[in-house]
């Protein structure tokens, strides 16, 4: 698995043929899920967040960032992504499926 910003260097060079694309719209965010090939036909999965956002002049532009999950890691990921979601339903998503305050907390990742 392979992360970094949309509009890194890299996510050039490491773009390959489109496949098949599915965006899914939640809020102010979209996600887009890429299969992508390779020249020797190996598929890949992009997983973009975009997120629109106003500057100070008034101008939108979007942030950006994707992950590239390769054939090797699907299993785990699955796993991975499949036992989080379910600890969230199962413990931190209570009043009618909202999120309950006490379990969560601010964390700003652009200062990590």
């Amino acid at each position: 698995m392979y992360s970094e910003d949309y509009d890194g260097a890299n996510a050039q060079e490491r773009s390959g043929e489109d496949v098949f694309s599915k965006p899914v719209r939640a809020g102010k965010r979209t996600y887009f899920f890429d299969v992508k090939a390779t020249k020797g036909n190996d598929y890949y999965l992009t997983i973009t967040e975009s997120k629109r956002k106003v500057d100070a002049n008034g101008h939108f532009s979007y942030d950006k960032h994707k992950i590239f999950l390769y054939k090797e890691d699907f299993e785990k990921f699955t796993e991975g992504l499949e036992e989080v979601i379910g600890y969230i339903k199962n413990n931190c998503l209570k009043n009618g499926g909202q999120p309950s305050a006490e379990n969560f907390s601010d964390v700003n990742f652009e200062e990590l």
